[in-house]
C-alpha cells in the first residue's frame, strides 16, 4: 500500500464515518474503495467492518443528548442486534463471496420503501394500535434481529433499514430514533468484528490491519463530524438524505 493508497482509505473512513452517524450505507464508500485498491473482496469486507467500529462509536456518543430516557428500549433491542450479529458474522465467514451481490441490493429496495412510506405507515399503524409498546414489541425485535444479520454480514445500509424499522414500530423523535440506530449499529459492527478477529486467530480469516487503522481513524473523525451535523437536520430533510444515499448505495452495488 502506497501513500497514495493510503490517503485515499483514510479518506473515505472519513466520509464514511460521517454517513454511517446520520443515516448509514458508510460501508459503500470504503469497501469499494478498497476494492478498486486490489483488496480482495472479503478481505476488505471483514477489514472495512472492523475499521468503522470507532466510528460506530463515536456516531453514538455524539447523539448522547438523544439516547437519554433510551436505555431500556436498547438493552432489548440490543439483545436482538447482539443475536443477528453473530448469525450474519458466521454467515459471511461460511458462504460464497459473491452470495451479497444478490441479497444486499434486495435489502436495499425494501429499506427505500420503508423509509418512503414511514410517515403514512406509522399512521395507519397508531390509529389500529390498542396500545403503545414504547419498545415496539415483538415484531421490531424479530426486525431488529433481521436487520442485525445483514449488518453482520455486509453492513451497508444497515442503517437505513435500522430507521426505518424504528419510525415504523415507535412513536418518537426521528432525531432520537436515528440515536438508537447508531447504538444497535455499533453493537452489530462491534460484534461482529470481535467475530472476525477471533477466527483470524483460530481460522484462515484475513485481515488487513494497517486498512483497518486508516479506516478507524478516519470513521472516528467522521462519526463526530456527523453527529454535529445529523442533530441539526431536520426530520424531513433527514429522510430525504436517507433515500438519496440508499439509492446512491443501489446504484453502486448493481453497477
Amino acid at each position: 500500500m502506497n501513500m497514495l493508497d493510503a490517503a485515499a482509505i483514510l479518506a473515505a473512513g472519513v466520509a464514511a464515518g460521517g454517513i454511517n452517524t446520520v443515516v448509514g450505507s458508510g460501508s459503500l464508500i470504503t469497501f469499494p474503495t478498497m476494492v478498486a485498491l486490489g483488496f480482495p473482496p472479503i478481505v476488505a469486507n471483514v477489514s472495512n467492518n472492523i475499521g468503522l467500529v470507532p466510528g460506530s462509536v463515536t456516531g453514538a456518543y455524539g447523539y448522547r443528548v438523544e439516547l437519554k430516557g433510551q436505555r431500556e428500549r436498547l438493552l432489548r433491542l440490543g439483545g436482538a442486534s447482539f443475536t443477528g450479529a453473530l448469525i450474519g458474522a458466521a454467515l459471511l465467514l461460511g458462504l460464497p463471496a459473491g452470495a451479497f451481490d444478490v441479497i444486499v441490493p434486495a435489502l436495499i429496495v425494501i429499506a427505500l420503501v420503508l423509509v418512503i412510506v414511514q410517515p403514512r405507515l406509522q399512521r395507519w399503524l397508531l390509529a389500529r394500535r390498542e396500545y403503545d409498546h414504547p419498545h415496539g414489541g415483538p415484531w421490531l425485535w424479530a426486525g431488529i434481529l433481521l436487520a442485525g444479520m445483514y449488518g453482520g454480514y455486509f453492513g451497508a445500509a444497515q442503517g437505513i433499514i435500522l430507521i426505518a424499522l424504528l419510525g415504523i414500530a415507535l412513536d418518537d423523535d426521528l432525531q432520537r430514533l436515528n440515536a438508537a440506530k447508531n447504538v444497535l449499529s455499533a453493537v452489530v459492527n462491534g460484534v461482529a468484528a470481535v467475530l472476525f478477529i477471533a477466527m483470524s486467530f483460530i481460522g484462515d480469516t484475513r485481515i488487513d490491519w494497517l486498512a483497518v487503522v486508516l479506516v478507524a481513524v478516519g470513521a472516528t473523525l467522521g462519526g463526530l463530524l456527523g453527529a454535529r451535523i445529523g442533530r441539526r437536520v431536520p426530520p424531513v430533510a433527514l429522510r430525504g438524505f436517507i433515500v438519496v444515499v440508499g439509492v446512491v448505495a443501489l446504484v453502486s452495488l448493481l453497477s
